[in-house]
Order: structure tokens, then C-alpha cells, then sequence
């Protein structure tokens, strides 16, 4: 990556910054709590993408480097298990110690080292890719810190706001819901090498694609509402048998935020409980949920090929792929061939998970601005419903 100082510099800057603003409408007992285990609380996420920087920047590139406090590197390393010890991720709420004011005291100190350096790297394109990785790894957690506040405040029966206005905007409302066909064939996927993109969104290859249909838009909430009213959480026929078994021991019978309120549907957000919008998208759907929608609808869940080769088309596009909800697609997270791990612990980063987790494309209203790609590869496990996830349909055609 050519980049020079200056403009790197100023990219960190940004990037760091944003984080700092997204926790700024908490208190600090909001920043302490951890609501589940796959969530964490708002300060081990400001602290953790502090570490990333200390671990794997300063301490091979400053000079003299000396940590800002030793045991940071147990407790605020999430899965590097290259780097050493890691504190159980599901008891992250449980630090009380350190304070958000040392968190951030860490963060400005981490940032302060890191303008030093970065004033000399321009000539070094392996550090400066390595500081990218690190910004977008920052990035994914300014997405996670929005979805794990909500799961944290919804656990309130007070619904606390958030925020009233945030950067998490509703997309417009929904057009007619049409169907755009394509005719297949062997196609390529996967980052073409041009600019930032993750391990796992390549090498570049070809695969074949029977003749399709995609939606135009996503489905949205009084869709689904329609589905939930016709009994699709009680039909077993809709549902693949272990999510039938996942809902049923679970107990569920509507998305995740859905709550009745004198017999209308009304939904939790970042901005409290809001009346259910009939022209939004649904989202925090699990795969289940998707899939089972889908089939109610006469329809399937896309491929992330379909997906990526539609929504490279420029004409006769695809609407919502973007800035709205992560899609699911039936694609298993597996390697592309010819995938190979990177060296060191910066390696597992994505290729350890690729097992019992399915892929989402496109972005979603709280994935920072300009972080999305066409061949972003987003992956969770089938029953994760806190992320912003919804559904794109898809159909063959003969």
C-alpha cells in the first residue's frame, strides 16, 4: 500500500477518533457490563483495539519499546493465541479494573507512540499494511460496539436510548419488490488485489452459476411480520431440523428487539423502543430465521457467488446491497481454493474460524463509512441474531 505520513496519520487519527465518539454517549457502568458472551463490553473493545496496535506495532517497531501495563496482554487479548494467555471471553464484564479513564489514559498513550511512528513509515509497505489491518480491525469493532451496546441496553426493561440521532441512519423506504435474473455461467469472485481487503476474501478464481434470480430489495419488517402472524415459528416444515430444535428450546416466536405492546409490534433500538416501520428491512434475523422465511416465501437464500456476481453488475441494479443489513447467504465460511494462512499470529485472523459459520455480504447501517467492499466477507454461526442481518431472497431459474 503506497500511502505517505501524512495521510496515514491522518486516517488513524480519524479511525481512532470514532471509537472514542461511539462510547462517548455511555456512562461508565454502560462501557463495563457484558450482556452475553458473544458480546463484550464497550471498554474491553476500546482497550482491545488499543492492544492490536501495542502488540503487533510498538512492540516489534518502537524503539525501547516498553508495554503500557503488562497485563494488558492477557486481558485485552481476544483470540491470538500466538501471542499467549487470553481472559475467558465470556467473563470480559467482570473487569471492573482497570477504570474506562485508565482504558482511555491506554488509548492516548498508545496513540501518542504510534504518531512517532508513523512520522517514518511511508518507505516500509509491510508496516503500513500492517497499521491498515489494524484500523480495519478497528473498524469491525466500532460495528460490534453499536450491535453490543444495543444487546446490552435491550436487556434494560427501562429500553434506554442510546442515542436519539446516530450515524446508524434507516435506509429509505422500500420500492416494489421485483426480481432481477441472471444468466449464469462461469464467473470469478474474490478481491481482485487492488487496495485493503481481508485474507479471506481471496485468491481471485472461478466458479459456475446456474442461471438465477435475485430480489431487488431486501425483505422487510412487515414482511416478515406477515410470516410471524402466519404462524412460521410454529411450522416445522419451514425450518431446518436443528433450527427447529434451536428455536424450539429457545423458545422463540419473533426476531430478537420484537416486542407487543397493546397488541401492535414494536421494536428496540439504538434509539429505545419504536413502533415496527412496515417499509424497513428486517433485521437481527439469525440464518434459521432467513432460511425458514425463505422457504415460507417460496424462495431460497442466495449464494455469496450469486450475490458478489450480481452485485458487480452496473446495470439493472440491485438495491440495499449496502449500508443497510449484512445478507445472509446459504455459503458455508470456508477457504477459496488456494487460500493459504498468513505466518505468525496475525494469521488468525480469519482462516481458524472457517468452520460451523455461514458467510453475509454487503454492509449494514453500523459498519463505519467506507469500510464495505463487493467482496467483503462477513461470517457468524447460524443461530447469531444481534448483528444488523437480514435477508436477501433468491430464486433458480430453469
Amino acid at each position: 500500500m503506497t500511502m505517505t505520513s501524512n495521510t496515514l496519520q491522518s486516517r488513524y487519527t480519524a479511525v481512532r477518533g470514532r471509537s472514542v465518539a461511539l462510547a462517548a454517549p455511555l456512562s461508565p457502568e454502560d462501557c463495563s457490563a457484558q450482556s452475553m458472551p458473544d458480546a463484550s463490553p464497550t471498554k474491553w473493545h476500546l482497550a482491545h483495539t488499543s492492544w492490536f496496535f501495542e502488540t503487533f506495532v510498538l512492540e516489534a517497531h518502537e524503539p525501547g519499546f516498553a508495554p503500557f501495563a503488562p497485563a494488558f496482554r492477557v486481558l485485552f487479548n481476544s483470540y491470538y493465541n500466538g501471542v499467549g494467555a487470553k481472559h475467558p471471553r465470556p467473563q470480559r464484564g467482570l473487569l471492573t479494573r482497570p477504570a474506562l479513564h485508565e482504558v482511555l489514559a491506554y488509548r492516548a498513550d498508545v496513540d501518542a507512540r504510534m504518531a512517532r511512528l508513523l512520522s517514518t513509515v511511508a518507505h516500509d509497505a509491510a508496516l503500513c499494511a500492517l497499521i491498515e489491518l489494524g484500523l480495519q480491525h478497528e473498524q469491525q469493532h466500532q460495528e460490534l460496539m453499536l450491535t453490543d451496546i444495543q444487546h446490552l441496553l435491550s436487556c434494560n426493561p427501562l429500553f434506554p436510548v442510546y442515542a436519539a440521532a446516530c450515524d446508524v441512519v434507516p435506509p429509505p423506504a422500500a420500492a416494489t419488490l421485483t426480481w432481477h435474473s441472471f444468466d449464469g455461467g462461469l464467473i470469478e469472485i474474490g478481491h481482485k488485489g487492488e487496495g485493503f481487503a481481508f485474507d479471506n476474501e481471496g485468491p481471485r478464481h472461478r466458479t459456475y452459476l446456474h442461471p438465477y434470480a435475485l430480489a431487488s430489495r431486501l425483505v422487510t419488517q412487515a414482511e416478515f411480520a406477515a410470516f410471524v402472524e402466519g404462524g412460521g415459528y410454529q411450522n416445522p416444515m419451514l425450518w431446518l431440523a436443528e433450527g427447529w430444535d434451536w428455536r424450539a428450546a429457545q423458545g422463540l416466536n419473533h426476531p430478537l428487539y420484537w416486542h407487543r405492546v397493546e397488541g401492535e409490534w414494536y421494536c428496540f433500538t439504538l434509539a429505545g423502543l419504536q413502533p415496527l416501520e412496515g417499509d424497513q428491512p428486517v433485521v437481527h434475523l439469525s440464518y434459521y430465521e432467513a432460511d425458514a422465511y425463505a422457504r415460507w416465501a417460496g424462495a431460497r437464500l442466495p449464494t455469496e457467488a450469486e450475490w458478489e456476481h450480481a452485485a458487480a453488475k452496473d446495470a439493472d441494479p440491485v438495491a440495499q446491497l449496502f449500508g443497510v443489513a449484512w445478507q445472509w447467504t446459504q455459503s458455508s465460511y470456508a477457504p477459496y481454493p488456494g487460500f493459504q494462512v498468513a505466518a505468525g499470529a496475525v494469521g488468525e485472523y480469519n482462516g481458524k474460524f472457517m468452520v460451523n459459520q455461514y458467510v453475509l455480504r454487503g454492509s449494514s447501517c453500523a459498519t463505519p463509512p467506507g469500510h464495505e467492499r463487493l467482496t467483503y466477507r462477513n461470517f457468524f454461526p447460524a443461530t447469531a441474531r444481534w448483528q444488523f442481518t437480514g435477508i436477501r431472497l433468491a430464486r433458480d431459474l430453469g
